[in-house]
């Protein structure tokens, strides 16, 4: 059952009919209440897995031990993207 809070907040979007059939079709078979349930769910579930993976960097152990290798030579001078990138992520608080 859905439940509305005053921490509630409203979200609009026009699809087309095909698209919306669909919808409530997918959300009668897993049981949903309405479509704002359903799309809600699909929102909580999917939108972590987006998230990490367009923020998250996989290496290899090999690629992981050349970059810190890189990292570490202190001969190696930053260039100009790698400073200003530093200087937002400082600015972001990280």
């Amino acid at each position: 059952m859905e439940t509305i809070t005053s921490n509630t907040q409203r979200l609009e979007m026009r699809v087309d009919l095909e698209t919306k059939q669909l919808a409530e079709r997918a959300a009668s078979v897993l049981g949903c209440a309405s479509l704002t349930e359903y799309i809600t769910r699909l929102i909580r579930e999917n939108s972590p897995k987006i998230i990490q993976q367009q923020t998250e960097i996989r290496l290899s152990q090999q690629q992981f031990e050349r970059f810190m290798t890189l990292c570490q030579d202190t001969r190696l001078k930053p260039g100009k993207k790698i400073l200003a990138a530093a200087k937002k992520l400082d600015s972001e608080g990280f």
